[in-house]
């Protein structure tokens, strides 16, 4: 059950090709499912989601400690970042309540 969470929201005129990017990168060595809307990706300390919305796209990470939620904001943000590059669009991660 996971205890951390946190997200970010990145506004962009094309959600869907960083959901297929992330997706198709990672899904080399983890488990992956995505399409146009969302994506999922299941590390081994916890899950990162991604959302299509109307102004952007939403990321969210959820683990069970704070250690592993800090590494999942990590990885996941080092390599959106750099796929997003030529939009300079950056992540601010932001705690979850607790649910």
């Amino acid at each position: 059950m996971s205890s951390f969470s946190s997200s970010a929201f990145v506004a962009t005129d094309t959600p869907a090709r960083y959901i297929s990017r992330l997706c198709k990168h990672f899904a080399h060595k983890i488990a992956v499912s995505f399409d146009e809307q969302q994506g999922r990706i299941e590390f081994s300390a916890g899950v990162a989601t991604l959302q299509a919305e109307d102004q952007g796209l939403r990321l969210q990470v959820e683990s069970a400690s704070s250690e592993d939620l800090q590494r999942l904001q990590d990885v996941v943000a080092s390599h959106f970042e750099r796929f997003a590059w030529q939009e300079a669009l950056t992540l601010d991660w932001q705690p979850n309540a607790i649910r």
